[in-house]
């Protein structure tokens, strides 16, 4: 084929609609990808995330579907102020702004006080290392009750005012109340040291002995 044929024919009309065809496609279709991804992720677009603490989880669950945001319960925990089934906490928190269709993980109130078995106390520690061992798993105290007893040394644990042993699991919530030995009291009432003082008071020195 001569140049002058190949040239006549590249640039003929038949030529040049097919090119501009193909450059309109390639700009529609990237304009089309471009659009398709804005509407996927949003963009562009941000929601007020409401705050749902204190709600009951399907009141929460509404709100925040209602507001274009996707409820989620990620986990529970205990407290004592709510009742069972409401928000204890969310995440994201209320106020901030996110994009539509967003995960908000929610905290739900459990059904359940939570409870906890009695570690070994009884009549086997201190006061001081009961205290330790008890509030450190999660437990609360109570002021103590003193019993008879050598000073100091825990004889037994009480729980809603009934005694509670080794291993019975009982809420976390209620304070329990260790009974301590008082030991002896400023005055000495012990049966040793009051014989020991009636034998004092019997005696008497002559000379610098004792008759």
């Amino acid at each position: 084929m001569a140049a002058k044929d190949f040239f006549k024919k590249l640039f003929s009309p038949m030529v040049g609609l097919n090119l501009l065809g193909m450059i309109l496609l390639v700009v529609l279709t990237i304009v089309g990808a471009w659009k398709l991804m804005a509407v996927y992720t949003h963009h562009g677009e941000a929601v007020e995330v409401p705050n749902v603490r204190g709600m009951m989880e399907s009141d929460a669950s509404y709100t925040l579907a209602r507001n274009g945001l996707v409820p989620v319960v990620v986990d529970s925990a205990y407290s004592k102020e709510l009742p069972p089934g409401a928000v204890i906490d969310q995440d994201p928190h209320g106020g901030r702004q996110v994009k539509a269709g967003r995960e908000i993980y929610l905290t739900v109130n459990a059904q359940n006080k939570p409870t906890l078995p009695i570690p070994d106390i009884a009549d086997n520690c201190s006061l001081r290392e009961a205290q330790q061992q008890l509030t450190g798993i999660g437990f609360r105290l109570g002021p103590v009750e003193y019993v008879d007893g050598d000073k100091d040394w825990v004889y037994g644990v009480k729980s809603h005012g009934r005694n509670v042993y080794k291993g019975e699991r009982v809420p976390i919530d209620v304070p329990l109340v260790l009974q301590v030995g008082r030991g002896l009291d400023e005055f000495g009432d012990d049966d040793d040291v009051d014989d020991w003082t009636n034998e004092a008071d019997n005696t008497y020195s002559i000379d610098g002995f004792d008759e």
